[in-house]
C-alpha cells in the first residue's frame, strides 16, 4: 500500500473519537490528530489508538487547522478524516491503484450521511475530496474548506473516485447541537461573506445552514442567490445544492417555481436520484398536480446509481410510485410498491399497506 497519512482536526470529540480511530488500526496509516482546545478526553483517546497529537491554537480557520495537521504528516499523499467519520470499507490493492492512475488529482471517497428523513433512519451517500499529495494541493476557506492547488488556487483539477467508504454520524446530535452548529458555521460564513461578495460558494454553504435546522425559507433565500452567481456547473457542490434549493422550494410553497426554474436547466443536474425525487415531489405539489410527470421522475430516480444504497433516494421513490398509483385509482400497483418501500424499513409505507387492506 502506498504511505498514506490519515490527518484529523477536533475538539470535544471523546463521544467519536474511539469510532473514528479504531477502523483505522487495520491499515498501515500514520494518524496525525490535531487538537484545537478540547477540555474532554478526546487526545486521551486519541493517544490510547497511537495517533500522533499536535495542538493548534484555534483561529476561526478550519483550513489553517487541517493545513497545519498537513504539514505535520510524514508521508506524501494525506487523507482528510472528520471525527465523525468511521471508515468501513477500504479496497487496500484499489486505492493503491486509483493513486498510481491520477498522481496528481484528487480522491474522493463515499460518504454515507445518516439522519433523519420523513420519520424514518436512512443515510444520503455522497463522494466528498480528501485524498490527496499535500505537496500539490492544500485547503482554503475558514469554514466548509476547499481543495485547491497551491500554484495559483485553482479548482481545476481532476477528481477521481476511491474505493473507500466511511460512516457519517454529523447530523444525529439533535435540534439543539444543528442549532448551535448552524450558528457557528453561519458567524464564520457571514464574515467571509464580507470579503467575497459574489462568492456562489459561500452563499450554498449559508443556505445548507439553514437547511440544516429545517428554516427552508433562508435556505430557499440563498440557494436564489447562490443560483444567481456564475459558478462552475461540474462541482460536485453545485449538485447538491440542486436538490437542496428544490426542497426548500418544495416546502416554501413553491413548486411552481421549482418546475419553471429547473426546466431549461435539468440536464444539468440528470442521473442523480435525489434530484429525480425531488423533480417528483414538486409535481405532486403543483396545482392541480402531475402525477405522471412525478412518475416519470420516481423511476429515473431508481435507475441511478446512487439508489442502490438503503436510503431515502431508493424507499422514497418506492414509497412516492406507490402514491401515484394510490392516486390513479391503481390499488394493487400502489400496493406493490408501498412493499418494496416498506421491506427497506420505511415505516410510513407499512402504514399505507395498512390502510389500504383495512379500507
Amino acid at each position: 500500500m502506498i504511505p498514506v497519512s490519515v490527518c484529523i482536526i477536533g475538539k470535544n470529540e471523546e463521544q467519536h473519537i474511539e469510532n473514528c480511530l479504531a477502523p483505522l488500526a487495520a491499515f498501515p496509516f500514520e494518524v496525525v490528530y490535531v487538537d484545537t482546545g478540547s477540555t474532554d478526553r478526546t487526545k486521551e483517546i486519541a493517544a490510547e489508538h497511537g495517533a500522533k497529537i499536535y495542538d493548534f491554537a484555534w483561529i476561526d480557520d478550519f483550513s489553517a487547522a487541517r493545513n497545519f495537521a498537513s504539514e505535520k504528516a510524514s508521508n506524501a499523499t494525506v487523507l482528510f478524516l472528520d471525527c465523525d467519520e468511521y471508515l468501513s470499507g477500504l479496497d487496500e490493492d484499489g486505492l493503491c491503484q486509483a493513486v498510481k492512475a491520477c498522481p496528481a488529482g484528487v480522491g474522493m471517497l463515499l460518504r454515507n450521511n445518516y439522519f433523519e428523513a420523513n420519520g424514518a433512519p436512512t443515510n444520503y451517500p455522497d463522494r466528498v475530496e480528501r485524498l490527496f499529495s499535500r505537496k500539490r494541493f492544500h485547503y482554503t476557506g475558514i469554514i466548509h474548506e476547499q481543495v485547491v492547488t497551491r500554484d495559483g488556487d485553482s479548482p481545476r483539477y481532476e477528481r477521481y473516485e476511491i474505493p473507500l467508504t466511511v460512516e457519517h454520524m454529523g447530523y444525529n446530535g439533535g435540534p439543539q447541537a444543528m442549532q448551535e452548529k448552524a450558528e457557528r458555521n453561519n458567524r464564520l460564513l457571514f464574515r467571509e461573506l464580507e470579503k467575497r461578495p459574489r462568492d456562489a460558494y459561500l452563499y450554498f454553504q449559508i443556505g445548507q445552514s439553514y437547511n440544516g435546522i429545517r428554516d427552508y425559507e433562508n435556505a430557499y433565500l440563498y440557494y436564489k442567490k447562490s443560483f444567481s452567481l456564475p459558478f462552475c456547473p461540474e462541482e460536485p457542490w453545485v449538485q447538491i445544492m440542486a436538490t437542496a434549493f428544490l426542497n426548500a422550494m418544495n416546502h416554501t410553497g413553491r413548486s411552481g417555481e421549482a418546475v419553471r426554474f429547473f426546466g431549461p436547466i435539468y440536464d444539468h443536474f440528470a442521473d442523480d436520484a435525489n434530484f429525480y425525487c425531488s423533480m417528483g415531489n414538486a409535481y405532486l405539489n403543483l396545482n392541480p398536480p402531475k402525477p405522471l410527470n412525478a412518475m416519470a421522475e420516481y423511476l429515473k430516480a431508481l435507475q441511478c446509481p446512487n439508489a442502490r444504497e438503503k436510503g431515502a433516494n431508493t424507499f422514497i421513490p418506492y414509497y412516492n410510485i406507490g402514491l401515484v398509483n394510490e392516486m390513479l385509482g391503481k390499488t394493487e400497483a400502489a400496493l406493490t410498491f408501498y412493499q418494496r418501500a416498506a421491506d427497506l424499513g420505511f415505516a410510513p409505507a407499512a402504514e399505507k399497506i395498512k390502510e389500504i387492506e383495512t379500507a
